[in-house]
């Protein structure tokens, strides 16, 4: 009777019962699904379950987000499409939703993934200026402000990948030299400079901050540490940029993959040679890396139709 919160709690899955079953049936019976979405949703589940099986990634409570972008590498691995792997990836959102209603997650690990379908457009770029208010909007009166400010501004100076930077160990740092060394896809290691700034902000992070949150056998090696003195996840990271995105008052969806596309494409915009933005980034080929020469011709064009005399429709 009726669609109450009492006819929803029938369907709460048990603790011990796979959860891609009772999720199928919330959407067909309380979302209205058509069997043809349903059995699209059906198909994505039951291959993320296997590659849980195969791969021993095993329970979902283990999986964090590093694991759901190893399941995508994957996908990419068999050879599938970045139209067919977006399509995995939004299953998932949707499936991690529906256990954090359900109360089997805590959040939708899957929102933090970038879809690889976002480079069949312009990725999102932050002009300077803004780039500029976000890495200064970190308060260092504040508990994370030290730490926010050092994870922007090794971001941005390096472009370096989310997972790149949380898993930033203190032996991959020389702060001497300023630089880091880091561990791409494919398990490749890079060595990757940073500027003056961020090696300010490492400093203060590292001496004033890391030393107190430090704890034997929690924090191990990481660079970056929590609170409670665990490794930043990259949920961690995650939240602390659209936190102080939205200190900054910057518009849109910014992530920690904007400050790497925003470096790539100021590098150009610079004058950095392709092949150097190329390395520095990680990319195996180098038409991956040619988007950002996109980017920047379209932001010359709208620089021109906002100024020159002939550049805008109607003008004298």
């Amino acid at each position: 009777m009726g669609n109450g919160p009492a006819d929803h709690r029938r369907y709460r899955p048990r603790a011990d019962v796979d959860p891609i079953g009772p999720f199928l049936h919330y959407l067909m019976a309380e979302c209205g699904v058509s069997p043809h979405t349903l059995a699209a949703y059906r198909s994505d589940l039951m291959r993320f379950a296997r590659w849980r099986r195969e791969s021993g990634a095993g329970l979902l409570g283990r999986i964090d987000a590093d694991g759901l972008g190893r399941y995508l590498d994957s996908l990419a691995a068999e050879g599938l499409a970045p139209a067919t792997i977006s399509r995995h990836l939004a299953s998932l959102s949707t499936f991690y939703r529906y256990l954090v209603l359900e109360g089997r997650a805590r959040e939708n690990l899957a929102r933090v993934l970038e879809p690889p379908t976002l480079w069949d457009r312009l990725p999102m770029v932050l002009g300077p200026e803004a780039v500029t208010r976000l890495l200064e909007s970190p308060d260092p009166a504040e508990p994370d402000g030290r730490l926010h400010r050092a994870l922007l501004e090794v971001l941005y100076a390096t472009g370096c990948r989310a997972s790149e930077v949380v898993g930033l160990e203190l032996s991959d740092l020389d702060l001497d030299r300023g630089t880091l060394r880091c561990i791409g896809k494919g398990n490749k290691q890079r060595v990757v400079p940073f500027g003056q700034r961020a090696r300010e902000a490492l400093i203060a992070y590292l001496e004033k901050d890391r030393p107190v949150r430090w704890r034997a056998g929690v924090s191990g090696e990481a660079v970056f540490l929590g609170r409670r003195g665990r490794p930043v996840s990259r949920v961690g990271l995650w939240r602390a940029v659209t936190r102080q995105a939205r200190r900054a008052g910057l518009a849109g969806k910014v992530s920690p993959h904007t400050l790497r596309h925003s470096f790539a494409t100021h590098m150009l915009a610079g004058g950095a040679d392709l092949r150097v933005v190329q390395e520095l980034l990680g990319h195996a080929s180098i038409a991956t890396t040619q988007i950002y020469t996109r980017v920047e011709v379209s932001r010359l064009v709208e620089v021109h139709r906002r100024f020159h005399p002939r550049g805008r429709p109607g003008a004298a």
